[in-house]
């Protein structure tokens, strides 16, 4: 076989390949935004900012700035109303006698 037609041979291969990297390119993306999504939604922020992973190159970097820098609207989670005793409780004692007078 001569180089030209291994030459052909390796681009026809790669040219097979190019829609099989491109699907998992594209899979790769739709993953991050939607992992961005519920970041943000969970920080009480739109959703939508999770888009911005799409900007080729610095969009997940955006994301994370705004996410570091951004103020969380989140309420609080509230104490519980009742805290268990980490240890049993003292046994209750009748009352003494009082003493005996003469």
């Amino acid at each position: 076989m001569d180089p030209q037609q291994q030459q052909m041979q390796m681009m026809h291969m790669v040219m097979a390949m190019m829609p099989i990297f491109l699907l998992i390119g594209i899979l790769i993306y739709a993953f991050m935004v939607f992992v961005f999504w519920r970041i943000f939604v969970k920080a009480g922020m739109s959703g939508a900012l999770g888009l911005l992973v799409i900007i080729p190159g610095i969009g997940w970097l955006i994301c994370l700035c705004i996410l570091a820098f951004g103020e969380w609207r989140v309420a609080p989670i509230p104490p519980p109303a009742y805290y268990p005793p980490s240890y049993p409780p003292p046994p209750v004692y009748p009352p003494a006698a009082p003493p005996a007078q003469p």
